[in-house]
């Protein structure tokens, strides 16, 4: 007997386009219905992909009982309430990054999906690229030994990102926007960072095109244990090469061996605990992954998240990230946010504190 498919609803059409794809062309995921406030918006996607089944009102995907799962793809602040509606409408949630734009909702939305019972996964995409889920493989095989420090960064000419109205806002953050994707690398592999320093600057690209936030980040960070990591983002300015490096990387240093991860780039480089060197790239897979035009959108890895999130439904285990976890990701980026106001190291546990998660996060 075939598993049966999970039913899924997506609002937000914008960013949500890599779902829609996604959905269309998993062998898991049955799209039912899709949802934006704006009707061109639906127009667009409803002729792009030739599905017709859409609506500008949230309330059509809440009370659709053939709808399982509702995919979110709003704008930030718009998250934790629109989470909150479908948990209430026994809905499974995926919600992408960042989870939550602020942390005086994160209690209540624990309360609720423990009331109810319904998954909740944290589209954190970069987990879902072929060189991040081999570099993960690997580590858990043990082939870079135990580990000792991780680096993650994350570096993009995104001046294009200068164009959308909304990027000149006040509320727009490369923090939340763009550096959460490292962010999470160290949070994979470091999930107890307990103190986190950092220093930041807007670029005079950044100033000329009327960002209002840093573009331009570096970070430390000390984990309870005591081992460090560093995280940094420049959004405004060029890159180089890919044959020279990798705009998103994650780098794996063991006692035994080191690995490397280059994101967009499916490219890995290993050397292993017996001091074997290989690279391993996926080529062939350029076309699952990046289905459109560049690649600011990646549908093949959110397809591979949604097979992974159907399968947590069907066989009953936990989808990481989950919302703990993504909880404790959106601390860690408040704490580097209040770094680079105060200058000065800030603790994890001072947020936890202060937004009375103590219950909820160690």
């Amino acid at each position: 007997m075939k598993d049966k498919k999970l039913r899924l609803g997506i609002l937000g059409l914008g960013e949500g386009r890599s779902t829609i794809s996604a959905a269309l062309s998993s062998p898991k995921v049955e799209l039912v219905k899709m949802c934006d406030l704006n009707i061109d918006v639906c127009k667009q996607r409803a002729k792009e992909f030739d599905f017709h089944d859409y609506t500008t009102k949230y309330e059509d995907l809440l009370n659709d009982a053939s709808i399982e799962a509702i995919a979110i793809y709003t704008p930030d602040h718009l998250h934790a309430s629109h989470i909150k509606l479908a948990l209430q409408h026994d809905k499974h949630v995926v919600c992408t990054k960042p989870l939550i734009d602020d942390l005086k909702d994160a209690a209540e939305l624990i309360e609720i999906q423990k009331k109810t019972g319904k998954k909740l996964f944290v589209g954190q995409s970069s987990r879902f690229f072929q060189p991040m889920k081999r570099q993960r493989m690997d580590f858990e095989d043990g082939l870079i030994g135990d580990l000792v420090t991780v680096e993650a960064y994350y570096n993009a000419d995104h001046r294009w990102f200068l164009e959308k109205p909304w990027a000149l806002e006040d509320s727009f953050k490369w923090l939340y926007g763009g550096l959460s994707h490292p962010v999470d690398f160290i949070r994979w592999y470091l999930p107890e960072v307990e103190e986190v320093m950092g220093y930041g600057m807007l670029s005079e690209n950044g100033k000329k095109g009327g960002l209002k936030n840093y573009d331009t980040m570096q970070f430390i960070y000390k984990s309870k244990d005591g081992r460090i990591a560093r995280v940094g983002g420049a959004y405004s300015g060029p890159v180089q090469p890919v044959q020279r490096d990798s705009e998103m990387s994650c780098i794996l240093r063991g006692n035994l061996g080191c690995s490397q991860g280059d994101y967009m780039d499916l490219r890995y480089a290993i050397t292993d605990k017996d001091g074997e060197e290989r690279m391993i790239t996926w080529e062939h897979k350029l076309k699952h992954f990046f289905r459109f035009e560049g690649k600011s959108h990646h549908a093949g890895e959110y397809e591979n998240y949604l097979n992974y999130f159907a399968d947590s439904i069907q066989k009953d285990f936990t989808a990481y990230p989950d919302l703990i976890e993504g909880i404790g990701t959106i601390v860690l980026l408040k704490a580097m946010e209040r770094s680079l106001a105060s200058g000065k190291p800030e603790k994890t546990s001072k947020i936890i504190q202060e937004f009375g998660l103590e219950e909820y996060l160690q």
